[in-house]
């Protein structure tokens, strides 16, 4: 059975934008963002990319038309040979009535109800609706899909599937959490035996979302909703915990249930006003370091102490020993680590599709059935393009005025280079194998550097990410080392940088540009079954320098995709301070440097 899953909507920018005014700092609050396809063939997913990598469009919602392409290519597959489009979103009949209800019922107007209720109409029969979503494909393929080969998955189902997929299956308790899904934007439950049960008394209303809440504070703080979430998460860590908190005070009310209202205004002016006066700001504050600090900490904390809230309710509902934890608000690692150290879960998992680019994988694997899984299938978030030999000296001959190449003979050699490299003050591009899925870079299409340096997180921010010097690096360290290096409290692993954990006293003055500022780092866990050129190239750097880890970070600038292809890779290397690019075997330097 060959399953193609895939998110986003070719009308989305331009509805949302026209509807709703989701354009400049709110261009990412809109349905379908994180835009990608997935293919399981037979119940493995044996291909997904993003379809920002290959637009070089961030965080586009448009439909993945050349997602789709390149997924049935990498496998010689077409579309006349997919049993069932999946898509992870499920606008049907009952949610449009329960979508005009709630307008209806609204505290609003009455010419205010009119108005949302003509934009909702809008948006519904040009883009949400069933018969909308099969025209897209139609229009946008060119293919004559047969109806009844689409199936539509609720979003929240799609994203709980993704992680109980890459999880390996077996049961466990969940939290899915994210900005909004159709109707809602929160649901808890359990998985077992690959059945699914919802604890509806639990569910969260999409009027009430958390991630929209946090997103609300990072525009306020001046960043882009939707987008910079993590800014404010690593921001909050310059400050002590809240000893009181505006936001529980006022703004936020838990239930028994585990369920939740959070009462923010949705009109922007409004909201501000309402911010102004629970963090004593005004429009030169909000500019200010120590403000915005101040005010981060108290978002972060409201986003722990709510999780924290939901995640009492799921134990004492389920008697399950594992948690999973998906959608936008499990990419807040420095929650989910307390979220699992502070409950009687004795696991915690969070995907490397834990937002939205793992809806199209949860859809895909929704429809191919969860039982279906292959005991033995690969668990990888290296799923993306790959470039042959050709290819890359083929790409490398096109910049041969701008650059030059050593040709290393095999990986062994190539680690032992790039580690050479490494050992002193440069900053290394890597790229091997296929493209990561999900937005962290795990180690094929990465930044790498030495965290022995106190000033080398300032040389990449500055000189090669060009973002803000308060934003921190994570650190990539062999499996077998990371409990040597890292307070890991119940975790043995974190391969997909979702969890934080103490750096020991021991090391932080030895990997200083690893830690920030709270003694804390973002780990990613690697061994050889994984990854085996990432390990290899650890294993020579710690050799030559008895650096026990690697700073990584993503291949790519401010306000762009990772890189996928060579071509992309050169172009960063090139308008940027990186030193080195290891493209493969492939030793790279600029011209006249």
């Amino acid at each position: 059975m060959i399953v193609l899953g895939y998110n986003g909507f070719s009308r989305g920018a331009e509805l949302f934008g026209r509807l709703y005014g989701a354009t400049g700092v709110g261009r990412n609050l809109l349905v379908g963002h994180d835009a990608a396809a997935a293919l399981v063939i037979d119940g493995e997913l044996v291909a997904a990319v993003e379809e920002e990598r290959l637009s070089r469009v961030k965080k586009t919602s448009d439909f993945p038309a050349q997602a789709i392409t390149w997924c049935l290519n990498s496998v010689g597959v077409d579309l006349d040979q997919v049993d069932v489009f999946a898509f992870p979103w499920r606008f049907s009949a009952t949610v449009a009535e329960e979508m005009i209800s709630g307008i209806c019922d609204s505290d609003m107007p009455v010419t205010a109800k009119f108005d949302a209720l003509r934009s909702t109409g809008e948006l519904y029969t040009g883009m949400l609706s069933p018969d909308a979503v099969y025209h897209d494909f139609v229009e946008r393929t060119g293919y004559e899909l047969d109806p009844n080969k689409l199936t539509l998955v609720p979003h929240h189902l799609a994203h709980l599937m993704c992680g109980a997929y890459l999880a390996g299956g077996g049961d466990a308790a969940f939290l899915v959490s994210d900005g909004r899904a159709e109707t809602l934007s929160s649901v808890m439950g359990e998985v077992r035996n690959g059945v699914v049960r919802q604890f509806d008394e639990s569910a969260v209303p999409m009027t009430s979302s958390l991630g929209v809440a946090f997103g609300r504070i990072t525009r306020y703080l001046g960043f882009v909703p939707n987008n910079d979430e993590y800014k404010v998460m690593g921001l909050a860590a310059y400050g002590p915990p809240p000893r009181h908190n505006p936001l529980l005070e006022r703004v936020v009310r838990l239930y028994e249930n585990g369920s939740y209202t959070i009462s923010i205004p949705r009109d922007i002016g409004a909201y501000y006003a309402l911010f102004d006066d629970l963090f004593g700001g005004d429009s030169e504050k909000r500019e200010q370091f120590d403000f915005r600090v101040r005010v981060a900490g108290l978002a972060q904390h409201m986003v722990e102490a709510v999780t924290a809230h939901q995640v009492r309710a799921l134990t004492a509902a389920s008697g399950l020993d594992t948690l999973f934890f998906e959608g936008g608000l499990a990419l807040n690692c420095v929650a989910n680590t307390k979220m699992l150290e502070r409950s009687p879960f004795t696991g915690m998992e969070v995907s490397f599709g834990a937002s939205d680019p793992g809806v199209a994988i949860g859809a895909a694997v929704y429809a191919a059935g969860l039982r279906n899984r292959p005991a033995d299938a690969v668990t990888t978030p290296y799923l993306g393009p790959s470039y042959d030999e050709r290819q890359i000296r083929d790409t490398l001959a096109e910049y041969a005025d701008r650059v030059e190449w050593q040709e290393e003979p095999d990986s062994a050699s190539t680690a032992d280079r790039t580690a050479e490299l490494l050992a002193g003050k440069n900053v290394v591009g890597w790229f091997q194998g296929r493209t990561e899925f999900g937005p962290r870079a795990l180690g094929n299409r990465s930044i790498l550097a030495n965290p022995a340096f106190p000033n080398i997180k300032d040389i990449i921010n500055l000189r090669v990410k060009h973002r803000e010097p308060f934003r921190p690096f994570a650190p990539v360290i062999l499996e077998s080392e990371a409990p040597r290096v890292f307070s890991m409290g119940k975790k043995t692993s974190s391969p997909y940088m979702t969890f934080v954990f103490p750096v020991r006293k021991e090391y932080q003055e030895r990997i200083p540009g690893a830690c920030h500022v709270d003694g804390t780092a973002r780990a990613q866990t690697v061994n050889e079954r994984q990854n085996p050129a990432l390990a290899g190239l650890l294993r020579a750097f710690t050799a030559r320098t008895d650096v026990p880890c690697l700073l990584n970070t993503s291949f790519n600038v401010a306000g762009e995709p990772i890189v996928s292809s060579p071509r992309d890779a050169l172009e960063c290397f090139l308008a940027t301070e990186i030193d080195y690019l290891v493209i493969d075997r492939f030793v790279i330097t600029k011209k006249g440097s």
